[in-house]
């Protein structure tokens, strides 16, 4: 029976953070053994908002491959390619966006929350006008032809994200109509719970926010900074009675990475048995042991940096059969002279 298909992808921003292990690379792992997976680092993407800062595009890409294969995503299950180097993509771009009404981008919340990027302020319109390339403008588009180059069946996304789908679907729907042809399907969504994990300052992980710990972090750098962390603000001093629940990142952290020792910390913690030194301290020894075989996976890819390029190039190649397929039927349903 032929599988179903799925296409996702991450933005070349470099290395990953432990809330893109959780909240996307170990979801990614189950897929490929149940669905025929095509994962893309999206670097024209990452053109959009960064274009002016390409001096570490190329590192970043091989950043995010060594994260993903380090994490479970196996090359040869799953195929890995490049954005930039599947042009089809880029080629169908231009053929939808051709067909999409501007409107329909500039409402659509994946453009907003692109621009939000670069500014956090959608309400002024002129601000907005101002900072949003032709580029970025095209980015919903741009996201459709990454999903309609394979024609894909499900698009793995959080419940959240559901409405960045729609201008996807909307877009097959219209191509279909326009061209009498049955081309495309709609991608429907694979909901995914897609937890909030918090940065060591309690707000959500990320690297612009100076935050996040990277997979690739030593024990050491993976230590200091869960030793910043933010614990239970109203305890004072250690045989204060402590708040598990109040304790915004420490006892989070223990529920994913050291389940069996909660009953044991919110008891210790409540009786001013612990304190938050000691509780991080601990931490810091489950957390570096939770990612020690990825980290090891990753510093053995690291040391094969012809491996990496190879992972890239021929994931990129394999995904250029079936994206010159689906790019064949869309000229032949528009009636191009090829």
């Amino acid at each position: 029976m032929e599988k179903s298909l799925i296409v996702s992808g991450m933005r070349s921003t470099g290395q990953l953070h432990l809330g893109h292990y959780l909240g996307v690379l170990q979801n990614w792992v189950k897929l490929q053994n149940e669905f025929e997976c095509y994962y893309f680092v999206a670097d024209l993407h990452a053109l959009t908002t960064k274009f002016d800062k390409t001096e570490d595009l190329k590192q970043n890409v091989e950043d995010v491959v060594l994260d993903w294969v380090a994490s479970g995503i196996n090359p040869e299950i799953s195929t890995i390619y490049l954005q930039s180097l599947v042009p089809e993509t880029a080629e169908l771009h231009i053929y939808l966006s051709m067909i999409t009404p501007q409107n329909w981008v500039e409402r659509d919340p994946t453009l907003k929350d692109m621009v939000k990027i670069l500014r956090g302020d959608l309400q002024n319109e002129e601000k907005t006008s101002n900072i949003c390339s032709y580029g970025l403008l095209g980015y919903p588009v741009l996201m459709t032809a990454d999903i309609l180059t394979f024609n894909a069946d499900y698009v793995p996304v959080g419940s959240d994200q559901i409405a960045h789908l729609e201008i996807s679907r909307d877009i097959a729907r219209r191509f279909n109509n326009i061209y009498k042809v049955e081309l495309f399907k709609e991608p429907k969504p694979k909901l995914t719970q897609i937890p909030l994990f918090k940065g060591i300052d309690g707000q959500k992980m990320g690297k612009s926010f100076h935050n996040d710990i990277k997979i690739s972090d030593s024990e050491e750098e993976t230590s200091q900074k869960i030793m910043k962390a933010i614990t239970d603000r109203s305890r004072l001093r250690k045989n204060d009675v402590g708040h598990p629940n109040e304790c915004e990142v420490v006892f989070d952290y223990y529920k994913i990475f050291a389940p069996q020792k909660i009953d044991e910390v919110k008891y210790e913690c409540e009786n001013a048995k612990r304190g938050c030194a000691d509780c991080k301290r601990e931490l810091c020894k489950y957390v570096n042991e939770y990612f020690k075989e990825i980290r090891e996976n990753r510093k053995n890819l690291q040391a094969n940096p012809k491996l990496v390029r190879e992972i890239i190039l021929n994931g990129s190649q394999k995904a250029r059969i079936k994206a010159k397929e689906v790019l064949a039927q869309v000229k032949d349903a528009v009636k191009m002279y090829y």
